[in-house]
């Protein structure tokens, strides 16, 4: 008998929403023999309390990773769907590491009737032990999306933390652009974070799910990637294809931290990233900023991009450095802006070095930039 899961994606097929992929397939089978030992690891009755112990297994996990738009999402979406399982939760790895991050920020401040309200113990040094323990309450199958690791604020403290997770029966299922051996790849004091890539490939099947069909990109190459003039129909056809591009994700947020300082952006969802030209370009940002912006999405629509006059000099500056930044990371940039990129800043301070930045604009727009570079 299909899964719950199965029965979803091939009903997906019939309606015509999907193509058959034969990637797609891989990480499907690996995900419905997840699905099934989760349905047998279901007590009944009176025992059924017992599968909530601290102490019970975690399962084999999934970690499915390849090339954007080739449906990992997709796939651990329906997966966390149909996954028979009360407490779940599905989160994007970075709003996670956030939370961890403020736990043990908690943890560490707080006295002893403080972390005894938040924690439900208040005894040791060590915060990893009870944050494991409140996300290991809240959830037995965690589903992270985009897990990848650039902090080492992050590396320091994954393996210990993952250990108790597991210890506490917590299952886990992710997606990656990156294969395990390449998280944190030249990242500081690397090879202490070694032992935890062991510990991922030990307890999540590793599948890559890389068919030939980007099927975001797909959606991009049938529409324009440069809407002007700012007016209605192109308002209504850039919020269009950025809900295609969201393919039913939830704008969950994102907060980028750079030399210690904090950039919010509550509209990001996994690798999309949805801003205004005021938003990043007319608030103090610089070089730094932008860099972890690029390295961080994959896709940038920007929106209410203005024609730049000589006062606002300042924005066009940032606005160079932007388009610096996503072009030297082959961001894929969709734009909603009052004029094309040779008109939106003619003269000025730093109007003849537009021009440059103008033609990195138009070359991102172009179908080649668009070919898939994974």
């Amino acid at each position: 008998m299909p899964t719950a899961l199965q029965a979803a994606y091939d009903a997906k097929l019939q309606r015509g929403e999907l193509r058959s992929d034969h990637a797609q397939e891989l990480g499907l089978q690996a995900l419905n023999r997840l699905q099934e030992e989760l349905e047998n690891a279901q007590p009944a009755g009176v025992l059924a309390g017992l599968f909530r112990r601290k102490d019970a297994a975690s399962l084999r996990g999934v970690y499915l990773y390849g090339p954007v738009g080739r449906g990992k999402s997709m796939l651990m979406d329906l997966f966390f769907e149909t996954a028979p399982v009360e407490k779940k939760r599905r989160v994007h790895f970075h709003v996670f590491m956030g939370e961890i991050h403020r736990l043990i920020d908690a943890w560490r401040k707080g006295d002893a009737a403080a972390r005894k309200a938040r924690f439900g113990q208040h005894k040791g040094d060590d915060p990893i032990l009870p944050a494991a323990e409140v996300v290991a309450e809240q959830a037995r199958l965690l589903c992270f999306d985009e897990f990848q690791v650039t902090d080492i604020a992050d590396a320091m403290i994954l393996g210990r933390l993952f250990e108790n997770l597991f210890a506490r029966g917590v299952t886990v299922v992710t997606t990656s652009n990156r294969t395990p051996d390449e998280l944190y790849k030249n990242g500081i004091n690397r090879q202490l974070f070694l032992p935890f890539i062991d510990l991922l490939k030990e307890r999540l099947e590793v599948v890559r799910v890389a068919g030939p069909n980007d099927y975001r990109l797909d959606r991009l190459r049938a529409a324009s990637s440069w809407f002007s003039p700012i007016d209605p129909d192109n308002e209504r056809s850039f919020d269009r294809l950025w809900r295609d591009m969201l393919d039913g994700q939830e704008e969950a947020g994102a907060v980028l931290e750079v030399l210690g300082r904090k950039i919010t952006l509550p509209h990001a969802a996994g690798g999309l990233l949805r801003a205004t030209f005021t938003s990043l370009c007319a608030v103090a940002l610089g070089p730094n900023d932008y860099l972890a912006l690029a390295e961080r999405f994959h896709t940038v629509f920007l929106e209410d991009v203005p024609k730049l006059t000589p006062a606002r000099r300042e924005e066009a500056r940032r606005f160079v450095i932007l388009v610096d930044a996503l072009y030297e990371a082959r961001t894929r940039l969709i734009v909603l802006a009052e004029a094309e990129p040779v008109k939106l800043y003619p003269e000025g301070e730093g109007a003849f070095e537009f021009e440059r930045t103008a033609s990195r604009l138009q070359e991102m727009r172009s179908a080649d930039w668009l070919v898939d570079r994974d």
